[in-house]
């Protein structure tokens, strides 16, 4: 309420650490349920426009004082899963996104939907950084932090992608990622077919 109610430079910094620690006790308390979410998760039927929507709400503060536009389309879709999990999922995605965005131009993050035979499939894509080539496949390790994490962020733990590609493994679910250095980074969550309503 203090930072609310008095905002400056300060307290606008202020704001910030406070957000990337609630991150951090999120990733902590993610992890050490992460070997018994079996019996944790909830499935029922979620729109994802809803899911990605909470997402861009929780980063509205860093979104909109970093001036990323977000582009969101085709999302009137829905599937069987638990929205407490993908939430967590989408918001690490996005955070990587907000974090290795370029130090100039027009930081940019899409959000689509595509409906097809035997998935659904949701990409989120930023004009970021990228990752360098031959780091791409360790993305999803434990630990991995890479050079961006090491050089750029040296806060980076490593843990977030990690957590994500387990968690999507016990949702039955996949997560993929490419990324070309300097260009940008694409991620997908892969909702098997059986898991697919179709709310049109």
């Amino acid at each position: 309420m203090i930072v609310e109610n008095n905002k400056n430079e300060i307290t606008k910094s202020i704001d910030e650490e406070l957000d990337k620690i609630e991150n951090y006790i999120e990733q902590a308390l993610y992890y050490a349920r992460s070997n018994t979410a079996n019996q944790d998760y909830y499935i029922k039927k979620n729109n994802i426009e809803d899911i990605v929507n909470e997402c861009i709400k929780k980063n509205r503060k860093v979104l909109i004082g970093e001036k990323i536009a977000i582009n969101t389309h085709n999302l009137k879709i829905a599937v069987n899963t638990d929205s407490k999990w993908i939430i967590f999922i989408l918001n690490q995605i996005i955070q990587n996104s907000i974090r290795y965005r370029k130090p100039e131009g027009q930081a940019e993050i899409e959000i689509y939907g595509v409906e097809e035979k035997e998935n659904i499939i949701l990409y989120i894509k930023d004009n970021g950084m990228g990752i360098k080539k031959g780091e791409v496949s360790r993305v999803f390790e434990k630990g991995f932090t890479g050079t961006n994490g090491r050089i750029l962020n040296k806060k980076s733990t490593g843990i977030g992608l990690y957590l994500c590609k387990k968690l999507c493994d016990k949702l039955g679910m996949a997560i993929e990622l490419e990324s070309v250095q300097n260009e940008g980074t694409e991620v997908r969550l892969v909702f098997p077919n059986s898991s697919y309503i179709d709310m049109k």
